[in-house]
């Protein structure tokens, strides 16, 4: 079974070995459970949803039996208008549903400081994608690690090692959820 991760450098392991990031640890994860999942980075530092948007089909290939969206977070820490980031992730989970392809969304909350209208409108777009969809949500990609220096690195933004393996801990019950849909999906 093959995963795309879809993401930004939190999916790609900015300053992270390749083992060490995110989709090399989620696989070791897995097949640690018995699972034969390959996970493919199809992370891209830097990118805004429309972004992701605009190389979703070279980056998820045909044969691609699911896909961890986990883009957002650029278009937050920039303060670009939710309506925009909102319709790129639209577009995304809208197209990759429309090839038959199992997703989950990866949540992403607002910093503080952008007001409580900006959070509300940016953090609601996962929740309403996931219903729309009825497509898997994971809240928050970076619960139990944002804001813990222990576990980022010196930028306070991107996990280090053992951030990632917080990250992988908790959303590896989602992505065994995802699992499952690809395999009920393949006996239908």
């Amino acid at each position: 079974m093959r995963i795309v991760a879809l993401g930004d450098s939190l999916t790609a392991g900015l300053g992270l070995p390749a083992d060490a990031a995110f989709p090399a640890q989620l696989e070791r994860a897995l097949k640690a459970k018995g699972l034969a999942v390959e996970i493919v980075n199809a992370g891209v530092s830097g990118d805004t949803a429309s972004a992701g948007l605009a190389r979703l089909d070279w980056s998820v290939p045909d044969g691609t039996d699911a896909v961890i969206v986990e883009l957002g977070a650029n278009d937050m820490l920039r303060g670009i208008d939710p309506g925009i980031t909102r319709r790129a992730l639209d577009e995304i989970v809208r197209r990759l549903t429309g090839r038959r392809i199992a997703v989950l969304v990866a949540g992403m909350r607002a910093a503080p400081n952008l007001g409580p209208d900006y959070g509300r409108g940016f953090e609601s777009i996962y929740s309403d994608l996931a219903g729309k969809y009825d497509v898997l949500l994971y809240p928050f990609f970076l619960d139990g690690v944002a804001a813990d220096a222990r576990l980022n690195q010196r930028d306070g933004l991107h996990p280090a090692g053992a951030g990632v393996e917080v990250i992988v801990a908790r959303i590896l019950p989602k992505v065994e959820e995802l699992v499952a849909r690809v395999r009920q999906k393949r006996v239908m």
